[in-house]
């Protein structure tokens, strides 16, 4: 799984490129493509999609601050890629996309219930405090799981274009 230089130089621009997203998307509540861009570079690269993630994660971190919030970011995104790895190779690829797009929405429906154990943990909270606070975040839920899904058109062009690129890798 260890990436070749090249690999490296793109997987960095990947990363880079999934907090530019981010940012240009900040004025919109919990709108964004990052769940779009995961699903799509895990589809094109497997395994290796992994490092896009977490230079995403590092430079949330580096740029807001590594504070408690930042923490469950270390695993809520991953979840989605663990997701997309358990799709099987040998669907055909309009039911594959459609898998996708349906995980990348689910994703962001589910994405206050992944990220409330961290926020329980960190900030004391009991178990019905966590419940409140995933009910509190519930409309902000909606929003991401509805945006996730009609963004996830992008995926199947997206995943086009990395895999005709993807040649020039090795």
């Amino acid at each position: 799984m260890k990436p070749n230089l090249k690999e490296l130089a793109v997987f960095s621009v990947l990363g880079c490129v999934m907090f530019a997203s981010k940012i240009a998307m900040d004025a919109l509540p919990n709108m964004h493509l990052l769940g779009v861009l995961i699903v799509a570079f895990t589809l094109t690269f497997r395994a290796k999609a992994l490092y896009p993630i977490y230079v995403y994660v590092f430079l949330l971190g580096a740029i807001y601050g590594f504070s408690p919030w930042w923490i469950p970011n270390l695993y809520v995104w991953t979840v989605l890629w663990a997701w997309v790895m358990l799709l099987p190779k040998k669907l055909p690829k309009p039911i594959l996309m459609v898998l996708a797009i349906v995980l990348c929405g689910l994703h962001g429906f589910l994405f206050g219930v992944l990220y409330a154990p961290a926020q329980a943990l960190l900030f004391g909270l009991n178990f019905d405090g966590m419940i409140a606070w995933i009910v509190a975040g519930f409309p902000f839920d909606l929003i991401h799981g509805v945006s996730n899904l009609l963004l996830g058109g992008v995926i199947p062009p997206l995943v086009r274009a990395m895999t005709a690129g993807k040649k020039y890798l090795t």
